[in-house]
């Protein structure tokens, strides 16, 4: 017998894990054990690495997506591609902690971001296919808050869990089990009707403003957790790889639980008020947050700052979800999040590229690239929150 009404909780409990994945890789696991195989040269052949795997997700993302949609048409749930997309992933993150070599570290991140991605894109159509209309800020607030949750758990289990083999497991562990709840739930669900898309994703205008929108803010978002590392080596003066790797997992851990707050506070109000009016709201605390980061000079600012910027995330995360399943085509909703998420994908890419290309410029090192770093982060961040009042309030559902 099918259910009618989801559990959010277990409709979103796999991004959880997939965002515990991203907050050990991102957050602290790939800078590290660059600068452990790659030698002095490390901020250049970070942003390389970090630029082919972004790739990667992007060509994957588009293609599966595409796939997901013409199988959805027949009544599938998708639940096939997330199911390979863990157990790619599981595989991937064990290699990938036991890797000797910068070129077998490479072949690991690689892999991992294409078995990611298979899942990623069918899964963010969850909400679409499984919840009605009037309940997206509802179930989008649980995708914000269990995206926290899991960068928290990520950046904790990075920080703490001294074997790599060790932490590769578990980490793997916890991408699988969370699928496996979400894949059960999904095959009790009844779809929610959805006519079938033919030919390519229709590029609206509002689809284009959204897109461009969340390509500011997230290459602002990514410009902070890419190089919050170095800024916590260079700028608060960590004694040593093993003590910065600890305080920027703390930091890391502060932010995304204080997101999950945020993400609370906003769901409510994603529902019944303007979107794009939350969606700034939380852009602004983000906002706010880089210029006491640049402002800092111990560990105590950059704590006031971490909290600012997570409440300010959650809300913006909320908003963001809800705002992208009234904008996107639901015929084409799996390969329409694909493009849609090339708007997360290329600020991985651009983020580094961008952002070393300045220090470069500018001849910055030390402290002081840290700082530029985040100036850039936050003009990103400004340019994006006010691009979203290119859509209209009709177009956003408020």
């Amino acid at each position: 017998m099918l259910a009618r009404t989801p559990s959010f909780f277990r409709l979103a409990l796999f991004w959880l894990g997939i965002q515990a994945v991203w907050g050990a890789i991102l957050g602290i696991s790939l800078q590290a054990r660059t600068i452990e195989l790659s030698g002095p040269n490390y901020l250049v052949v970070f942003g390389r690495l970090a630029t082919t795997g972004a790739f990667v997700a992007a060509i994957t993302q588009i293609i599966v997506g595409i796939w997901s949609d013409a199988r959805r048409a027949g009544r599938s749930r998708r639940i096939e591609f997330y199911v390979i997309g863990a157990v790619v992933g599981a595989g991937a993150l064990a290699f990938f902690y036991n890797a000797t070599t910068f070129s077998a570290l490479t072949v690991a991140f690689v892999v991992l971001q294409a078995g990611l991605n298979v899942a990623i894109g069918p899964y963010q159509a969850i909400i679409p296919d499984f919840v009605e209309h009037t309940r997206t800020g509802a179930a989008s607030s649980w995708m914000a808050a269990l995206q926290g949750a899991g960068n928290a758990i990520g950046a904790l289990a990075a920080s703490f869990i001294g074997s790599a083999r060790l932490l590769g497991a578990s980490l793997g562990a916890v991408l699988l089990a969370t699928c496996a709840v979400t894949a059960a739930q999904a095959r009790r669900l009844s779809l929610n009707k959805a006519a079938a898309q033919r030919g390519p994703v229709p590029i609206t205008r509002a689809f284009v403003d959204l897109f461009i929108s969340r390509v500011f803010v997230y290459a602002g978002f990514y410009t902070l957790l890419f190089y919050l590392l170095f800024y916590v080596r260079g700028v608060l003066g960590a004694a040593n790889l093993a003590v910065a790797k600890r305080e920027t997992g703390i930091l890391i851990i502060t932010f995304t639980l204080v997101g999950t707050l945020g993400a609370w506070l906003a769901a409510r109000p994603s529902d019944r008020l303007d979107k794009r009016l939350i969606a700034n709201v939380g852009g602004a605390g983000f906002i706010v947050a880089l210029a006491v980061f640049i402002g800092s000079h111990n560990l105590t600012g950059a704590v006031v700052a971490t909290l600012l910027a997570g409440l300010g995330w959650g809300v913006f995360l909320v908003a963001d979800w809800a705002i992208a399943c009234r904008v996107l085509p639901a015929g084409a909703m799996a390969a329409a999040m694909g493009v849609w998420n090339l708007a997360v994908v290329g600020p991985q890419i651009i983020a580094p590229l961008v952002t070393t290309l300045v220090l470069q410029g500018l001849g910055l090192a030390g402290a002081a690239a840290p700082r530029a770093a985040f100036g850039l982060a936050l003009g990103e961040t400004l340019i994006g929150i006010g691009w979203l009042w290119r859509l209209s309030r009709r177009e956003v559902g408020s």
